[in-house]
């Protein structure tokens, strides 16, 4: 068996395209276009190509983008502020703060700055309790996209057994909660997880995102399961993800590294910005 790989760019460039119409059905109406403010402390290397991507997608989808760039030694406060009068200017939708912060700022107290309405990470409080009791809101971007490659490749997804190895707050946790909405059996597992290959052996579908390279081994996944691969990590042999490349010769389908999960990631942020833009305009 070889696995069918999953197009992410493909699929992110469908979506963008959907999002780019939106807008401009969005500008006709509300006579502005929706409007994502992203901030960015330091000189991170990686950071700043995020950064760069997201704001030149945002542009392309014919939003309002603003950069707001602070040195290395900003300290909370600071950001806060500037958070705060990000989330008083009527012209923001979305506010985008990039992780990791250097260690002087206090990242949770940034994050919960944010006015959950131009949350369009979803990592506030209040966007992750909405998601976890079922209310609509803004769910984080790389979850979500995930979530929507799934559906593609799977079509309904009740009733499948799933096994999300990671849990942070960023992915793991916010994708077993999607998941259980869609009526999977969700096992959230990690890298502690005792017999790890028993749970696994049972999984339709695997969600990696551990941020170990090739943790997840070939022999692990059941054959034709839907695996995706989260993980970018950084080796000597370039960027790799958290499973096995061998598993393709098990699972059904599988996402690449890179081009699998990261164009999704993106998509979906300008999707969350034209969401939270059409939801402070109203009806």
């Amino acid at each position: 068996m070889t696995a069918t790989i999953i197009d992410g760019k493909g699929r992110a460039v469908a979506l963008r395209a959907e999002v780019a119409a939106g807008v401009a059905a969005f500008r006709a109406a509300a006579g502005r276009a929706p409007g994502l403010a992203v901030v960015l402390v330091g000189e991170d290397p990686a950071s700043a190509v995020y950064v760069r991507s997201k704001g030149r997608a945002t542009r392309e989808a014919g939003m309002e983008g603003w950069e707001h760039r602070l040195p290395a030694g900003t300290d909370t406060a600071t950001l806060v502020a500037l958070v705060r009068r990000l989330n008083a200017d009527p012209a923001v939708d979305g506010i985008l703060v990039q992780l990791p912060l250097p260690p002087q700022c206090d990242a949770a107290a940034v994050i919960e700055a944010i006015d959950p309405a131009k949350d369009v990470d979803g990592f506030t409080v209040a966007s992750a309790g909405r998601l976890a009791v079922g209310l609509p809101g803004l769910v984080p971007c790389t979850p979500l996209g995930c979530l929507r490659l799934l559906r593609e490749v799977r079509g309904t997804l009740a009733g499948l057994e799933a096994v999300v190895i990671g849990r942070s707050n960023i992915v793991g946790k916010p994708m077993a909660q999607l998941l259980t909405a869609e009526s999977c059996t969700v096992t959230l597992a990690h890298s502690r997880t005792r017999d790890l290959p028993a749970h696994l052996a049972r999984a339709d579908i695997v969600v990696a995102a551990v941020g170990m390279a090739g943790f997840v081994r070939a022999e692990w996944i059941r054959p034709g399961a839907t695996v995706i691969d989260v993980g970018i990590n950084r080796t000597d042999a370039g960027l790799v993800g958290d499973v096995d490349p061998a598993a393709r010769g098990v699972a059904g389908a599988i996402t690449p590294v890179p081009g699998g999960v990261g164009p999704m990631t993106i998509a979906c942020l300008l999707a969350n910005t034209l969401s939270a833009a059409r939801m402070r305009e109203g009806p």
